[in-house]
């Protein structure tokens, strides 16, 4: 199945989201609870300018959901976009008559 314009842009968008080491982290301490930009902010070791432009770059491309509760705001994993990105990795391995070779590295 090919994907349209759209999907192709989002699906880009995510990967490159996913390709910066802070990123993925944030998604590791996301992966188990909702956290506020404070707690965040306290296990990276990071400044909240920092953390707000990662954070901002994985909203833009859907991983990750917001939600403002008083004067913080509390972020947590988009889990349908990781949905979207595995059926479409799936669709190689589903769909290739190229298999790795045994002890390729």
């Amino acid at each position: 199945m090919l994907a349209t314009t759209q999907e192709s842009i989002q699906i880009w968008s995510a990967f490159r989201a996913l390709s910066d080491p802070l990123r993925l982290q944030i998604l590791e301490l996301l992966r188990s609870q909702e956290l506020c930009v404070c707690e965040l902010c306290e296990q990276l070791d990071v400044s909240q300018s920092k953390l707000s432009f990662h954070l901002k770059n994985l909203k833009e491309a859907n991983l990750v959901n917001s939600r403002q509760q008083g004067r913080w705001i509390y972020y947590s994993l988009n889990l349908a976009q990781f949905v979207i990105l595995e059926q479409y990795l799936a669709e190689y391995r589903r769909y290739s008559d190229i298999l790795p070779a045994r002890g390729c590295q």
